[in-house]
Parts: structure tokens; sequence; C-alpha cells
């Protein structure tokens, strides 16, 4: 029988906490991981747990050997942060301008290092091995970390049988955790359009090209991709972030650059949106006598979670917090590198359940006044640890 994790982690909340308040104050950048990466490296180091580094320059590979032989569990957190501007009050917040941890990683990274020592004090009990991946650049779409890591060795000496992550979730309370089978994660590509006119003076339009006019109108354009080439029963986004031309009121400008993304869930809609969008650029070049370029990024993919563990974490959730607390959830078509680990290993993705009750609307993923719940720090810490065991449990049963 699998060990029984509930309450073991409650002695290292405080420690938790302050690790996670730690990162936060002092976010870092993808790719810039460096002080993070020592915190991991130093924690690893007094917890006795043996480590390799240096995967995607910053990323670290924690391995946990049990007692008794069996099969090998990943667990992965991200570590980096993103280019926003705090605007918490909390005394923990950012000391770094222009830099914060408006997604979780810094939670991500702390409850992880919370079950690297809940686990580590069982793991005479443990029949196997559990590998602790902190990862770095996981907001670097298109390029991440995960691929970059697994090109890197990470699990050249160390291959899991499965792999597992949780992510925050501002959306549930706390002790809820987000389970579904399937993609809970879409595909995120970018992309950038650019419209080559003609310029002139403002007066006389007639004689150029106007490339925001023509912006305008391809915009709205290209939003019929979705309504009118997707089954409304699918999922797809088109979205236009940002739209840079001219400098001067009164010239017209020769070339307007736009920059977006498209989400889906599915590959074979995510190909039918890909071609569309570049038939409708064709085309409406064509009809405005104009250039336009499309330089398309292929991003993370979908995170398709493996059906044949649902079940396994459902009961390590249901275990731990009792029959309710995996409600049913809809997909996101927010983008998550873990994905690529997907694609080569069976696993699962969860949402943890983050909402701070004093706040009538939660900030959502990605906001500057974005923060955790810090109760949720705890559950997440025991609920990594418990499925390890309950996944080493199910692939020795099975095997």
């Amino acid at each position: 029988m699998a060990l029984d994790m509930k309450g073991k982690g409650k002695e290292l909340n405080e420690r938790i906490v302050a690790f996670r308040r730690q990162f936060h104050q002092h976010p870092e950048l993808s790719r810039e991981e460096v002080e993070t990466a020592k915190t991991i490296r130093k924690f690893l180091k007094e917890e006795g747990i043996p480590f390799e580094d240096g995967f995607a320059t910053h990323g670290i590979l924690g391995i946990i050997d049990g007692g008794k032989p069996g099969k090998t569990v990943a667990l992965r957190a991200d570590m980096d942060a993103l280019p926003i501007e705090e605007k918490n009050d909390q005394p923990y917040v950012s000391r770094v301008k222009g830099k914060m941890h408006a997604c979780g990683h810094d939670a991500h990274t702390a409850m992880l290092m919370g079950t690297a020592s809940l686990l580590n004090r069982h793991k005479d009990e443990i029949a196997g091995k559990v590998l602790l991946v902190f990862q770095p650049a996981e907001e670097l779409g298109p390029v991440g970390g995960a691929s970059v890591m697994m090109e890197d060795g990470l699990f050249t000496k160390h291959e899991p049988d499965v792999i597992f992550a949780q992510h925050m979730w501002p959306d549930l309370q706390v002790g809820e955790v987000g389970v579904m089978a399937g993609p809970i994660m879409g595909n995120s590509d970018q992309f950038t359009l650019t419209i080559k006119g003609a310029g002139g003076h403002a007066s006389m339009p007639h004689q150029g090209k106007d490339a925001i006019v023509i912006a305008a109108q391809l915009i709205s354009h290209l939003q019929t991709i979705v309504s009118r080439n997707v089954d409304p029963l699918e999922s797809a986004v088109v979205t236009f972030g940002t739209i840079q031309g001219g400098d001067r009121y009164n010239v017209i400008p020769s070339s307007v650059t736009i920059e977006g993304t498209v989400r889906t869930n599915r590959d074979d809609v995510k190909k039918r949106v890909k071609n569309r969008l570049q038939n409708s650029i064709d085309g409406f070049a064509m009809a405005n006598e104009v250039e336009i370029e499309l330089n398309y990024s292929d991003g993370y993919p979908a995170t398709m979670n493996s059906p044949e563990w649902e079940e396994t974490v459902r009961s390590s959730v249901h275990s731990l917090l009792g029959e309710h607390a995996a409600p049913s959830v809809n997909p996101s078509l927010g983008g998550e590198d873990f994905g690529r680990f997907l694609q080569h290993y069976p696993g699962f993705y969860m949402w943890l359940g983050t909402a701070i009750p004093e706040r009538n609307i939660q900030k959502p993923l990605h906001d500057a006044e974005f923060d955790v719940n810090e109760e949720s720090l705890v559950i997440g810490t025991e609920l990594l640890a418990q499925l390890a065991c309950d996944a080493l449990e199910r692939l020795a049963s099975i095997n």
C-alpha cells in the first residue's frame, strides 16, 4: 500500500512559504534563473538529495532513490518570472523593477522543494525513484525550456515512466484541484504580419497604399477564420496583441506590423486555422495590391493528459482532500511548455486551487496583481508527494 502523505507536509509549511516569498521578491526572467537555481542547489545539498544541473543552462534534476526497487516517476516545476511591474502591496512583493512572478512559478518551485524534502524523509519506504525536474524558461515561448532540457540529456541516465506537474489556478478554491484527461491546455502559436504598402501625404491618400487602413480591415477579416471556418463546438482563438505603424499624424505609413497568437486544443483545428490564415492574407494582399508577409511560429503543443492516469490522479486528490475536491473543469487555451514532456512520456497536469477569499474578483494569471493563497502551498506539496507514491504503486502493479 502506498504511503499516506496527508498532514505530513504541515511541519514544512513555514519553510515552503519562506522559499516562495524569497523567489517572489527576487524574480528572474527566462534564461536568467541564476539565483533561483543557486537556491535550489543549496537546498538539495542540505537535504542530501543528489542532483544534476546545467540542463537548458539553469535547469536542475534532483534524484530520490527509494529504499526498494521500482519504477520511476518525474515531478516538474517551472522557475521563471515575467516582465511585468507588480501592483500588489504585500510585504513580499517583487524587489526587481519590471519583473514579477505573475504566473505562480515561485510557488511551483517552492512546493516541489517541499515535496522533495517530504519524500526524502520517507525514501526508505519508497519502492522506486522520484525525479525532481526544476525547469527554466517556461515563459519563453515558442522555444521554452522543456525540449532544451531533454536535448541536453535530462532523462539520459534516469528516464521516467510517467511525469506530473501542477499549476496554481485562481479560478479554483483552495482545496480544489482541476483534473481532466485529454487537452487541458492548448496549442500556443505566434505570428507576425508585416503589411508593406506605400507611404504618402495624409491629404493625398490616392497616391499611396495606406497600410493602417489595410491593417484595420485585415484584423476584422481574419476574425472570420474562427467564426466561419471552425466548428462552433471546437476551440480556436485568433488574437492580435500588438500593432505598430506610422511616425506622424499627417503621414501615411508605408508599413504596419501586427503580432498575434493562435490558440487551439486539437492539431487538426490548428492546421485548418493556420492554412486559412495564410490563404486569407494572400487573397487580401492581392485585392489591395500590397505585399503582406506572414511569419508563423509553431509554439507549445497542447498539454495532452494521458487518460490512463486520470483515475490515479483523482484517487490521490480524493484521498488527501475529499471526494468533492476535483470539480468538473473546462480546458484552457493557455499555453504550457509541459506539453512537450507529454509528447515523449505519459503523464498528467493538474490545476491547484489558489483563490484568495478577500478578493471578489480573482486576478488572472499574468496580471500585475496576481497573487496566490499561501494556504494552497502545503496542499500542493502533499499532493505531489502522494501522487508520486500512488503512481509508483500503480506502475508496480501493472508490470
